[in-house]
């Protein structure tokens, strides 16, 4: 029976109809289709010459390969020498298998030849079939860069209006062949700036993800495959994040591991759910993410907004992962499992794969095309606080383990004694003294920027990015207005502290947030001072 291998099919109905042609990927340097999870997700939406493009491996190589197998090629593929003409159909017949090395070479100029002349054809004759075929590019190369963001902003704003998804989509997919991460920063961005509220741009995120990935309504998935793909050639584009992504131990690195594996954790959990077998247990296990979404919020989603003024998806973003966090947080807490629980873990899990979608597609692409070099190190360095998540270990990323090191150690002496009321200290020892206490200490200045936080293991993560920018970047949408409100008692003089006491882990802590003034009462700044009171409870217990 002839095997006949159709290059337009995705890698995974290829896979599906021919096993071999996984064994076959592999060596040809494929590895991720070893991957399940992979094969089960990205393999639906991409086909082997887009993989090849990705990849860099070259499609005569590939060709030569299926070849020896006993394949014969049929469908669309690129030009097998690789400039960028556009691609060339097979034959209907395919490619024979059996043939010759020459025969490979030979298809390649043949293919190069049909390309170039129906380039020519092209340029002398603009027939109606070939203006039908360049009707999307021509628009897209026509519209200049403003112009696209107004034209998806009048998309999100039909949405807000309450107009059917399909309908707008129908219009958006006539005038973008694909759009860029930063094309939907800059329209949801131009949204709140013209005054739309931020809650409802965070309350249509799901909607504004349906309109450019396709759809968060599980049963439209398969049918929106096509504007997965237009996405994933916008971010061939941008190979930063593709290295990045691919360097081991870089932060994006770790943070797509860890999607990898809560993607394969959720398929594996809506099984159960589907059977209603699901418990709390199962819960617990995905909860895991809520470290995962803080790494974002303390690491991304602040440097965005304060560094490179870039707040519309990271605002939004942020607030779906609170809710999704919080959503899991009552499952847990559920007294019972009924029908409406079992509801609900669904729908949280599919937000949450949804988040996904959003984080390697829109979030890691935006932050890879603005952080420098030595951000990255930093942000790699603020990783060691928090656990390991997923069975995802901390892997060394090298490089910036070396450039750490290479930065020159604070010097101690005499010209670095530090007179104080009270007598004098050096650097190191006032360092040292305030690391040596048994709590977390945080300074936020006169015009609340953050100037300190000790060192040392913390149960609220305080990342060093964070120093030299406002207290307030660094708190959720949801929490900024508590902590405005406080620090503005502070400074207007109507508190002078404000004391709370709250559970961590299983842990009592008490948070004390301290006015700092001078010896003329004028402000200074807050201090804040998180004590783990563990000790304390089990010593009253002992003695009751």
């Amino acid at each position: 029976m002839e095997k006949k291998l159709d290059l337009s099919k995705s890698v995974y109905d290829l896979v599906t109809e021919y096993p071999e042609v996984a064994d076959i990927m592999k060596e040809l340097g494929f590895s991720e289709i070893t991957n399940k999870v992979m094969l089960n997700s990205v393999g639906k939406i991409m086909t082997i010459p887009k993989g090849a493009k990705m990849k860099g491996v070259s499609m005569i190589d590939i060709v030569g390969a299926f070849m020896k197998a006993g394949f014969t090629l049929t469908g669309e593929m690129p030009n097998l020498s690789g400039d960028d003409t556009q691609g060339a159909s097979m034959p209907p017949s395919g490619v024979a298998a059996g043939n010759s090395a020459s025969t490979v070479a030979a298809t390649a100029t043949a293919v190069k030849a049909e390309s170039v002349e129906t380039s020519a054809n092209t340029v002398a004759s603009k027939t109606p079939e070939n203006s039908e075929n360049k009707t999307v590019d021509s628009v897209q190369d026509t519209v200049q860069d403003s112009e696209r963001v107004e034209q998806l902003k009048s998309f999100l704003k039909r949405l807000g209006t309450g107009e059917e998804l399909g309908a707008v989509r129908d219009d958006f997919v006539s005038q973008f062949a694909h759009v860029e991460a930063s094309e939907i920063m800059k329209a949801e961005q131009g949204l709140m700036r013209e005054g739309t509220p931020l809650a409802e741009v965070q309350q249509l995120c799901d909607l504004h993800s349906a309109l450019f990935h396709g759809s968060t309504i599980h049963e439209q998935m398969d049918a929106e495959h096509a504007k997965v793909e237009a996405v994933l050639e916008a971010q061939e584009k941008s190979q930063s994040v593709v290295t990045l992504v691919e360097t081991v131990g870089h932060p994006l690195n770790r943070l797509t591991e860890e999607n990898k594996a809560l993607d394969a954790l959720i398929v594996a959990t809506k099984v159960k759910v589907a059977s209603k077998t699901a418990t709390v247990d199962d819960v617990n296990e995905v909860r895991q993410v809520s470290i995962h979404y803080a790494k974002k919020g303390d690491l991304l989603y602040p440097h965005l907004k304060v560094a490179y003024d870039i707040s519309g998806p990271s605002l939004v973003m942020w607030t779906v992962d609170g809710d999704i966090r919080d959503g899991f947080g009552r499952l847990a807490r559920a007294e019972s499992i009924d029908d409406a629980w079992y509801e609900e873990f669904d729908g949280l899990l599919t937000r949450a794969q949804e988040m996904i979608y959003k984080e390697q597609n829109i979030l890691f692409p935006i932050c890879a095309e603005n952080f420098s070099t030595e951000e990255w190190y930093q942000i790699y360095k603020d990783t060691e606080q928090y656990e390991e998540i997923f069975g995802v270990e901390r892997v060394a990323w090298a490089e910036a383990e070396s450039a750490l090191a290479a930065k020159a150690a604070p010097t101690s002496g005499d010209s670095n004694t530090i007179a104080l009321i009270g007598g004098s200290l050096t650097l190191e020892q006032l360092d040292a003294m305030l690391n040596t206490m048994p709590m977390e200490i945080t300074f936020v200045d006169h015009v609340d920027i953050n100037r300190y936080f000790n060192d040392g293991e913390k149960v609220f993560k305080r990342p060093t990015t964070a120093i030299g920018r406002d207290v307030f970047s660094c708190h959720p949408p949801k929490v900024e207005p508590i902590v405005r409100g406080i620090i503005e008692s502070f400074r207007n003089g109507e508190r002078d502290n404000v004391a709370v006491w709250l559970e961590k882990v299983g842990r009592p802590f008490y948070v004390n947030y301290m006015a700092v003034r001078d010896q003329n009462n004028n402000y200074l700044g807050t201090l804040e001072l998180v004590q783990d009171m563990q000790f304390a409870k089990e010593h009253f217990a002992r003695i009751k």
